[in-house]
């Protein structure tokens, strides 16, 4: 121990670097004590209201676009466009909920909900889809088995676009 009662510092270390304290003195700074992270494919991503987002995103988890995303949305977990979001690009996912605007492809490996208030415009490939009623939906629908290749896939484990020319 030292003389303010705290433990000495481990050999090699010197008497500074035991007694590191923030602004309120709390002890070790926080870059020294890191909080654990939660597992990425649990974590939320969110696009939020008057965001714009120029390019793709992808994450292991779920993203949730409140803004516009002007690229593709790929998500290991789920998609979620709000009722003012809107995707302007290709969306690959497991799961997939939008009550807001989507333009081009919507591929969701296992569901899709169409809110009322959604408005898709393109192709739409999923397992099993739910349109509530007032949900518009123009261009072409495939349920059924919905598979992508596994060299599709990112790094990640998510669901990736496939190569031009190619048809996901």
């Amino acid at each position: 121990m030292n003389l303010a009662g705290r433990p000495a510092p481990p050999i090699g270390a010197t008497e500074s670097d035991s007694n590191r304290t923030d602004a309120e003195g709390r002890g070790e700074m926080a870059k020294d004590n890191p909080v654990p992270q939660a597992a990425h494919e649990n974590a939320i991503s969110i696009i939020g209201p008057g965001m714009r987002v120029l390019g793709d995103c992808e994450t292991e988890g779920t993203i949730r676009v409140e803004g516009v995303v002007q690229g593709t949305v790929r998500a290991a977990k789920a998609v979620v466009v709000g009722k003012d979001g809107a995707v302007q690009g290709d969306i690959f996912t497991q799961d997939a909920v939008s009550g807001g605007g989507v333009v081009v492809t919507v591929v969701a490996e296992s569901r899709l909900e169409l809110q009322a208030t959604c408005v898709i415009d393109g192709e739409i490939k999923a397992r099993r889809i739910k349109l509530d009623e007032g949900g518009r939906m123009n261009g072409t629908i495939q349920t059924g088995e919905v598979k992508m290749p596994a060299a599709a896939r990112s790094q990640a484990g998510g669901p990736e676009v496939p190569a031009p020319g190619q048809r996901p």
